[in-house]
């Protein structure tokens, strides 16, 4: 914004001044700085999002030479891995199969297998298949399914498991 002095009648300019200098009333004064902003606040540390979880099956997946392969990673789901399945026909033929299906795409190793997918899945043993159940359950609820609470009893606290509902239906 700009400030403009009106220009005072020549009856009002002081004797001395000469002609072409400007009166007094003519010089404008600075504008006065603006306030500074306060500086920012320094940014936080951004926390990272986890996104692949390790596990080790309880039996352990056994491959053509008989090598036994437990370790693993799961990464998270995204809805495109829930929903890319329903489309299979081995699901939509056995919903039950969707399971499979959807461990096939989020297990990222298993042991060292060059490759994971649901054909590997689908020769688990039953207890690793419900292991792995659980547990894209346990990371796919930010994490975990248990929650604290308190015995309205005695008021310790604990925890309890939210078994939530099957595979793929989040």
């Amino acid at each position: 914004m700009r400030r403009t002095a009106t220009r005072p009648s020549p009856a009002a300019e002081p004797e001395g001044a000469a002609a072409g200098e400007p009166a007094a009333s003519e010089v404008l004064a600075p504008m006065p700085e603006a306030p500074q902003a306060a500086p920012a606040a320094p940014p936080q540390p951004q926390q990272l999002l986890r996104t692949e979880f390790e596990f080790e099956l309880p039996r352990g997946y056994v491959d053509e030479a008989g090598t036994v392969h437990r370790n693993g990673t799961m990464r998270l789901a995204t809805a495109r891995d829930e929903l890319i399945p329903l489309q299979d026909m081995r699901v939509r033929d056995n919903p039950a199969y969707l399971s499979v299906v959807l461990l096939g795409r989020v297990i990222t190793r298993l042991g060292t297998l060059p490759l994971v997918h649901d054909g590997i899945v689908e020769n688990l043993f039953a207890s690793d298949l419900a292991f792995l159940q659980d547990f894209y359950r346990q990371v796919n609820a930010e994490g975990h399914t248990r929650a604290g609470v308190t015995c309205p009893h005695c008021e310790q606290p604990f925890e309890v498991e939210l078994g939530g509902s099957r595979l793929g239906e989040s």
